[in-house]
Formats: structure tokens, sequence, C-alpha cells
């Protein structure tokens, strides 16, 4: 039997949330931003109108108001993106129980079982799109096709409020033209490397040679083939199946390249301290920590190293992560990410954690701090604690988690 994926993207998710709480703001320009009282803020997302006018993800407030005049730039609720993006994927499962989250604010579906119910992938894609924007008042773009990576790339074809159809039929007049860096899983850097073989579309790509694909990506480069020639396989998980953790990671871009190291040492605190309060959530610990940078001039380097004890504790990976950036001797940077890894059961959760040879882990104070910290972000949201020296920073910009994932640092 043919399968039927889906994707499905909300348009403008961040702005177009502030737009439903603040209903005045609806058509004038909008940008959302990290910091908008402070002029270095980062625009994490805009809206139709921002967009028009030449704002970016990633520009600074005085980029964007200088692009946008009489731009709104608004702070974020975070809170109520989680819950905007619970009720919608509350409205996806009624279609079918294979929904993959990417990110929050988009999935895929696979409706292969769901057609004698609610009709053809087109119908349920429709469907979908007239329910979330029914009852949410935000909208979707939805890519219909037989595998996941086609699926994405349908719902990024047309927005906003769309459905595009990729078939066995169309697919080569559709996708082929496309330039090799919209595939999913092919990013800026990997892009200029296939352009220098000559790769510049999607089509180019599935003709290429698989060998010489390899010598260039090793195993990715016949995936990639592959994925281009419609051959991808890969199945849609469960919504209620989640795979067992192999690390916990957070990333962003800086604004501007980090120099000095008290810059730098910010940012690991600010990241460690994301994924130390994602380890607790989750009820692990980290036997490891890893760190990877990107250079301004976009060289990309990795270390690991073990932890002498499991922890959960954000000061205690921040510094393993920050020794881990400086023997790097890393020059400015543009993107940091700190990941957690050989992740164990807390022993507190009523199952036997690793205990170390090499000393005692953090002292019932600092576990309480966290306790005490968690209990806060979970009722007045993630920023309602935080650290001293971060409170004048802003590393809102292109942020994103890696849990489940490996190590797959930059999105972008």
């Amino acid at each position: 039997m043919e399968r039927v994926i889906l994707h499905s993207d909300l348009n403008n998710f961040y702005a177009s949330v502030e737009e439903i709480l603040r209903p005045a703001l609806k058509g004038a320009p909008l940008a959302v931003c990290g910091n908008p009282a402070k002029r270095h803020g980062i625009v994490l997302a805009k809206n139709l109108s921002a967009k028009a006018a030449g704002v970016k993800t990633g520009d600074t407030v005085w980029q964007a108001q200088r692009k946008c005049l009489g731009i709104v730039c608004a702070a974020p609720h975070f809170d109520e993106y989680a819950r905007y993006s619970e009720k919608v994927f509350d409205l996806y499962v009624r279609f079918t129980d294979r929904v993959e989250p990417f990110g929050n604010d988009e999935c895929w579906l696979d409706v292969t079982g769901s057609r004698t119910l609610f009709g053809s992938g087109r119908e349920i894609a429709e469907q979908i799109r007239r329910l979330v924007r029914a009852e949410t008042g935000l909208t979707v773009s939805v890519g219909v096709s037989f595998n996941k990576v086609f699926a994405k790339l349908g719902s990024d074809l047309k927005k906003p409020d769309a459905v595009t159809e990729i078939t066995r039929d169309n697919f080569r007049a559709k996708v082929w033209p496309l330039p090799a860096g919209d595939m999913p899983g092919v990013g800026r850097i990997t892009a200029e490397r296939l352009q220098k073989i000559g790769v510049r579309t999607i089509g180019d790509l599935a003709a290429t040679d698989e060998t010489a694909l390899s010598g260039l990506f090793g195993v990715l480069g016949p995936r990639m083939k592959q994925a281009a020639a419609g051959l991808d396989g890969e199945s849609v998980r469960p919504y209620n199946e989640r795979r067992a953790l192999k690390s916990v990671g957070h990333g962003a871009t800086s604004a501007n390249d980090m120099r000095a190291e008290s810059e730098i040492r910010d940012m690991v605190y600010f990241l460690s301290d994301r994924v130390a309060a994602r380890l607790r959530r989750y009820g692990l610990k980290a036997l490891a920590a890893a760190v990877h940078l990107r250079t301004a001039d976009f060289v990309d380097s990795s270390r690991r190293a073990p932890l002498p004890y499991p922890t959960s504790n954000g000061a205690e990976l921040a510094r393993a992560a920050f020794g881990l950036v400086w023997k790097q001797n890393p020059g400015p940077l543009r993107a940091l990410t700190v990941s957690a890894y050989n992740l164990v059961a807390d022993a507190e959760n009523g199952e036997a954690a690793q205990l170390s040879l090499f000393g005692a882990e953090p002292d019932e104070k600092a576990r309480r701090l966290d306790a005490a910290a968690d209990a806060l972000r979970a009722k007045y949201g993630a920023n309602a604690v935080t650290r001293g020296n971060l409170l004048y920073n802003d590393y809102a910009a292109d942020r994103f988690d890696s849990d489940e994932a490996g190590f797959l640092p930059f999105k972008r």
C-alpha cells in the first residue's frame, strides 16, 4: 500500500500567536524579539507584513526598525506558544496516532490507515487546515506526499494557509528543479560543497554518482541521493512513543561574533542551564559533556569529555563545557551548542544511578536550588529565573534543542 505522509507547518507561529493575544496588532508589521527593549535584541519571528519589508529572523531590533518604520517589537510569550502548540497537536491526533513532532510548530503525520475514515491525503490535509484556523485562529501549510522528505518540501512550497501535493507522477517536475539546499538535511555548507561539484538542484543530486557523494560526505552522501530520488523510507513514529534519549543539547547563534572570554562563558552558562533543566525534567543525569562550535568563518569543531559523576546541575555542566571550549582555542565564535551524553536515570526517581570513584555530587543545597528554580519556571515561564550574569544578555536568536537526535548541532 502506498504511504500517505503529511507535513504540517504552522505559519509564522510566534508572530501569529502574538496577533491572537493582541488583536490590535493584526495587520501591522510585527516582530517577536528576544529583548525588544534593547536595540541589540534579536528578532525571533516576524509576520508577513514585516517579512515583506525585508525583516529577517536574527536581525537586531535596530535593523528591523531601520528596514520597517513603525514595526511593533513584541516580547515573546513562550508559555503561550507551548499552549497553542499543544492545542494543534491535540487536533492532529484526531486523524492518526502517527504524529511525529519536529519542533513545536511542525510535524509529520502518517495518514495511510486513516483514508477510509477521512478521505484522501489531500482531503485530510484540507480538513486539518480548516480545523486549525477554526479552532485556534492560526494558519498552517500542509505538504502531502509518499515520504517524509517530499512532504516537508511540499509544506514549504506554498505559504501561508495552503496544501501542496507531491506525488510519484509530479515530483520530478515539482521537486527536481529546486535548489539542492532546499532539501531537508542539506545545510548551507553542504549546498556549497555540492555546488563545487556541479550539483545545483535536487534533480542534479538525484543523478549524481553515489561513489562521488560518499567520498565527499561519507554515509550521508548516498542518503541524500536516495532522498532526492524519492526513495526515503523513514517511518513516522507514533505520537506517544519516545526514543531512548542518547543526548540532550541546546544551541544558539549569536547576533554578533563572540570574542571575549566573558561573552563565551555567559553563553555556555545559558546553554548549560537549559540542558540541565531538561535533564531534570526527564529524570536523567549526564556522565559526559560535549560542545560544538562554529567560528566566525563557519569552521565547525566538536569536543567531548566524561564528567566525574552523574549530574543534572547547570553549573557543573557549564564548568565542564567551558573547559572544552577553551581547549579548542577557537577564536571568534558565531554559534555554540552544549550537549549532555551518556545519560543515566536519576537515583532520586527510584532507579539506581551509577556511582563515581572520583568525587562527590553537588551538595543538597544545589539540588534544592535547582528544584526551586524548576518550580518557578514551571509556574511563571522559562525566563522567570536566570543567573545574574545573564540578565542583560540576549541569546534568543536561532535557538534550538537537539534532544534524541544525536549530534545535529546547527539547523542552518
